[in-house]
């Protein structure tokens, strides 16, 4: 049996090496290598015309939403706050069509960190601008507990309290339509959601990509799987 195609968002950023200095599609090796591990192969998804998403989603087994950016608050009815960062708007617009297209075609997704966000917001969900604590240091992934809600897509792939890889400064506010949350911080944050079956969707807020716990991933390459068998 063929691994299922999974596609890996990525972002355009300025980037040098060898004797080039130019923009690139850029997204960290440890993305495509959870993937692999997983039992899935990766293909890496360049920002796009919108347009073009449904296409791109029709030809994948499953969907990773990566990390990154914050998203625009305009994109929620929110007024920017001085700790948001600069947008991303060609991002914003290429991956909220993804996820669209994903959900509409029964397409497998998961988003990670901003992926997670992502989803809420294309789902009429709101976010916190800026929270403590979740970060170590600039640039250093930190780690902290999550607990599972019992009964959830999220607690079947990971029954236990876990201590997972953590690097944001923004987080769930109001659900998006659909969604439940799936798992929390110690401090009441929200650190996964999903969408009720039949739908595989699941969004987290930590980065897999950073640790040894290949279960979310392998949930998502899973179901990705049995849809192409499908």
């Amino acid at each position: 049996m063929s691994e299922p195609l999974i596609g890996v968002t990525t972002y355009l950023d300025r980037a040098r090496w060898g004797v080039w200095d130019m923009e690139a599609a850029l997204l960290p090796a440890p993305y495509p290598r959870l993937v692999r591990e997983s039992g899935g192969l990766a293909v890496l998804l360049p920002p796009d015309r919108p347009a073009v998403a449904a296409t791109v989603a029709a030809r994948l087994d499953g969907l990773v939403v990566a990390g990154g950016a914050d998203v625009e608050p305009v994109r929620y009815g929110a007024e920017p706050d001085p700790r948001t960062g600069p947008p991303a708007r060609a991002r914003d617009s290429w991956e909220l069509a993804l996820i669209d297209a994903a959900l509409a075609a029964g397409t497998p997704l998961l988003g990670i960190c901003r992926g997670m966000q992502l989803l809420n917001v294309a789902l009429g969900g709101t976010l916190v601008q800026h929270l403590d604590g979740h970060v170590e240091a600039v640039g250093v992934i930190g780690r902290h507990k999550v607990e599972p809600v019992p009964g959830t897509r999220y607690a079947s792939l990971v029954p236990e309290t876990a201590e997972v890889p953590t690097y944001h400064h923004q987080a769930v506010d109001r659900l998006g339509a659909g969604l439940a949350a799936s798992a929390h911080a110690e401090d009441g944050t929200v650190e996964a959601v999903e969408l009720a079956a039949p739908a595989w969707a699941l969004g987290v807020q930590w980065h897999p990509e950073m640790g040894e716990d290949t279960r979310v991933m392998r949930g998502l390459v899973q179901a990705a799987a049995a849809r192409g068998r499908t």
